[in-house]
């Protein structure tokens, strides 16, 4: 039961993580509870062996003792004796969330720690809602930071801050041809363009393929930003520069990524679902999905067809490494 139990924990799967938490202190628990699931699950039957027993001689009304085999139970396999089957467990984190940030954060386990390899290679764009407010200037472009300035921002229209956003992604938009290390003039440029998938070819400074005002009640504001190779630190500076360009200040009051690569809010594992069952669904739901987009993703990427598992392939096929 145990080894069945673990088969099915060969893959990734995403969490919702909340704010406040450190990312370690996720994986952590999320390891705590599979590592309670597993053991917890019915042992199968122990190994019988013959041992020869002394007891009275059956039918004999005289008092002697015999040896007689029996199989009886081995007991060094007992958890009692032994202790929990499974210690420990191999647990990958994705891009990472800071202690403020919330959202998707991705998780791998066992065998399918490889496939994060395989999407930070494919370089695929994450999505975040970052909720700013105008008229504050602190230290670290949070809320919650040391007040430096305070400015009116009666001047701040809708239309002014939608110029702001257009004109920082039309200038990321030329950055990110530049690190994709295309020329603009051929056809391949062209194709990739029409696609979608222009990115880095390697690392870069934080990209933004796009970037729109959702919401606008001054002072707050509310911006969804789809890039890469970011930090939340960096987008919480942008939302301190884009106060800046429109001449007044802005801090940040939350960054929320909402997807990563092709995990969304949707798939995200709330913390009461942080358990053993949930998690073994969450992966096999999505390891058809995983295993098609990252080919379909890193063949773009590189021109050819990636070795990667097919929907059916069991992810341990894919790497020979141990727990």
């Amino acid at each position: 039961m145990g080894s069945s139990g673990l088969a099915r924990l060969q893959g990734l799967f995403a969490v919702y993580k909340p704010p406040g938490l450190k990312w370690l202190h996720v994986r952590e628990t999320v390891e705590l509870q599979l590592l309670k699931g597993l053991n917890a699950q019915q042992p199968s039957a122990p190994e019988q062996h013959v041992r020869f027993l002394l007891g009275p001689v059956e039918g004999s009304e005289e008092k002697k003792l015999t040896l007689t085999a029996t199989s009886v139970p081995s007991l060094t396999t007992h958890r009692l004796v032994r202790g929990p089957a499974f210690r420990n467990l191999k647990i990958g984190v994705g891009h990472r969330l800071d202690v403020q940030a919330s959202g998707v954060l991705v998780l791998a386990v066992g065998h399918g720690r490889s496939l994060l390899t395989d999407m930070y290679d494919a370089h695929l764009t994450k999505d975040y809602t970052v909720r700013g407010l105008l008229g504050k200037a602190t230290d670290n472009f949070c809320e919650d930071g040391q007040l430096i300035e305070k400015t009116t921002y009666d001047h701040v229209t809708r239309e002014r801050l939608d110029r702001i956003l257009a004109m920082i992604q039309g200038s990321h938009q030329k950055a990110l041809v530049m690190y994709s290390n295309l020329d603009l003039k051929s056809q391949e440029a062209y194709e990739r363009a029409v696609q979608g998938v222009i990115r880095p070819m390697n690392k870069s400074p934080m990209l933004i393929a796009g970037i729109r005002c959702l919401h606008f009640a001054p002072p707050e504001f509310l911006l969804e930003v789809q890039c890469m190779h970011e930090t939340q630190q960096q987008l919480r500076r942008l939302v301190h520069e884009i106060g800046l360009e429109l001449k007044t200040t802005a801090v940040c009051m939350q960054v929320r990524r909402t997807r990563d690569g092709f995990f969304g809010l949707d798939d995200a594992l709330l913390r009461t679902q942080w358990d053993l069952h949930s998690i073994q669904d969450a992966i096999q739901t999505a390891a058809p999905r995983v295993a098609r987009e990252l080919r379909k993703n890193l063949s773009l990427m590189s021109g050819h067809q990636q070795q990667l598992p097919s929907a059916g392939q069991p992810w341990a096929s894919r790497v020979q490494a141990p727990l």
